[in-house]
Order: C-alpha cells, then sequence, then structure tokens
C-alpha cells in the first residue's frame, strides 16, 4: 500500500517528513514518479491539480492539503472516491490574524497614515470607534465563523452570509441570495471567504459592489475566481469601493505587469493569508487515511455537488 504525494518536491517532502514522524512504516511515493498505479491506496494534493488522478482505480480517498478544494475539483479522479479538505487550527489562526490586522488597520485609518508620512505631512485624523465601523463577511464556514468571534470580541459589529443559514453568537446572520442586498447595505468594510464554486465564481462583481455604500472597502482572502476584475476597477475608479487587499488572484503569481501592481488603491499580498504547515495538518490526514483504509467516513468530507 502506498501514499500518492501530488505535489511540487518542496512541499512533499515536508508533508512527507511529518507524517513519517507519526507513524515511520508509511510508504510513499511522489508526483510523476508513483510507479504501479494499482497500488496507490491514498491520494494526497496540494495547492495545484496535478493532472488526471482517475488512473488509480484503488485509491481509497484524495486529501487535499488547502481548505479550498475548487483546483481538484476540475481533475479527473475514481468515481466515487471520497475527498477531504483541511480543517486546521493553524491555518484557522493565520487567517484570524491576518483578517483582524487588516481590519483595524483600516478603522485606525493605517494606509491615511502611511501616504502622510511618504509626503512628509503631519496629518489630525479623528479617532473612529469599532462599534461605528460594521465588518461583513461571506462564507460563514469554519474561517468567517473563526474570524467573526474574534471582530465582535473587539467591538465591531458583525454580519455573515453564507447560502444557507448559519447561527454564530454576536453575528447577524443572512443567507441565499434574497439576504445579499440587505447584508451589505452597512458594511464599511467586507470580507469575503466564500468557497470558490459555480455559485460564487465572479460574485465580486459590479453588482453586488452596488450593494455597498459608498468608500467601502474589500477584503478578499478567498480565491481570485470570486473577482471580477474588471467590476473591480471600475468600482474603485468610481469611488464606490475606497480601496482593496487582495491576497488571491485569478492568476498566480501575479503577473508582473498586471495593472493591479501599479494601482494605488490595491494592496497586495502574495496568497499568505493563511497556509496549512505540514506539522500542524499531518495529524489529521494520517487519521484520514486510517479512516479510509478502514472504510470509515473521512474528517472534513468535500461534497463534490457543492464544490466544498
Amino acid at each position: 500500500m502506498t501514499i500518492l504525494y501530488a505535489a511540487d518536491p518542496a512541499e512533499s517532502e515536508a508533508w512527507i517528513g511529518s507524517l513519517r514522524a507519526l507513524d515511520p512504516k508509511l510508504d510513499f511515493a511522489t508526483w510523476p514518479d508513483w510507479g504501479d498505479p494499482d497500488k496507490v491506496d491514498f491520494i494526497i494534493v496540494g495547492g495545484r491539480s496535478p493532472g488526471d488522478l482517475s488512473i488509480f482505480k484503488n485509491a481509497r480517498a484524495i486529501q487535499s492539503t488547502w481548505a479550498g478544494v475548487n483546483h481538484l475539483l476540475k481533475s479527473k479522479f475514481p468515481p466515487g472516491v471520497p475527498i477531504a479538505r483541511m480543517v486546521d487550527q493553524g491555518l484557522s489562526a493565520n487567517m484570524v490574524e491576518y483578517l483582524v490586522y487588516w481590519v483595524l488597520d483600516a478603522l485606525r485609518q493605517g494606509r491615511e497614515l502611511r501616504a502622510a508620512q511618504r509626503e512628509g505631512k503631519w496629518i489630525d485624523l479623528p479617532l473612529r470607534w469599532a462599534r461605528d465601523f460594521p465588518v461583513g463577511i461571506l462564507g460563514l464556514g469554519t474561517l468567517g465563523v473563526a474570524t467573526a468571534e474574534k471582530l465582535v470580541g473587539l467591538g465591531f459589529p458583525v454580519s455573515g452570509w453564507s447560502r444557507t443559514a448559519k447561527t454564530v453568537a454576536g453575528v447577524r446572520a443572512f443567507h441565499g441570495a434574497g439576504q445579499l442586498g440587505d447584508f451589505l447595505a452597512p458594511l464599511k468594510l467586507m470580507i469575503c471567504l466564500l468557497p470558490l464554486t459555480n455559485d460564487t465564481e465572479g460574485i465580486l462583481d459590479a453588482k453586488l459592489f452596488a450593494g455597498l455604500t459608498d468608500g467601502a472597502i474589500l477584503v478578499n482572502a478567498g480565491r481570485g475566481g470570486h473577482t471580477n476584475d474588471a467590476d473591480l476597477l471600475a468600482a474603485l475608479d468610481s469611488g464606490k469601493l475606497a480601496y482593496a487587499l487582495l491576497d488571491v488572484f485569478r492568476e498566480e503569481p501575479l503577473p508582473p505587469d498586471h495593472v493591479f501592481w501599479r494601482r494605488k488603491d490595491i494592496v497586495i499580498t502574495p496568497h499568505v493569508a493563511a497556509i496549512t504547515r505540514a506539522g500542524t495538518g499531518a495529524e489529521d490526514i494520517l487519521e484520514n487515511y486510517r479512516r479510509a483504509l478502514a472504510g470509515k467516513p473521512l474528517l472534513n468530507p468535500v461534497d463534490p455537488s457543492r464544490g466544498y
């Protein structure tokens, strides 16, 4: 029995090392040197789909090291094979840190203060209270809920929107297309943490931006495919959005000649908001490997029909 790690060599080395530390008896192969495909009984996939997985007909399960699996669902894989995504406490903590940092930066007008420093200006900005700065989160999954709870604890009015109804203490929850407008209307800052599905592809578009208050701030830490790039630029040019902070892009790495790099109203971070580390996620992968061999349900299963 062999575990196939289908990712780039640097990534696979770290994960395989962490898994072997937990169980030295594990046998691994790496893409594309998998040997006999019939001996592969478990497949681990990183942040990019390596290709056709359907040849591994004896695979009991496929495990993503990422929380998002849209890249994986575009691959071919054996019919009926269960898929699991990564829900890692380290990843959740990283995402919460990242988003809380940028929400506080927006509240305390860090962008304006940095611009004033570059120009050698001493400016007097009015102090704003968190209680007067409504924040909304598109997507109330594991990461969205963890972020919402932290922001509520800091005194922000927090709203959340999801496809289906959710209940989160201290959060004003909206769901479904019919409630999206009410969710958007009061926000001064909106965070996107949605999974990328057919329904959410390009959701950050002109229609959605029109529902926001003028001068709102956008933070996209979900997926690059959520953003309609042309509509985003138009919203920035019109002042509908004050600025956008983007950690994810349709093409990664973002090409050096991309217009986003030259915009003063776009802050770019290179997909670093939250990264699953081998040391914190290996135990869950090993547990899922053992569950797969025993025919038991996986931790954090994916529903391909929903896309997450």
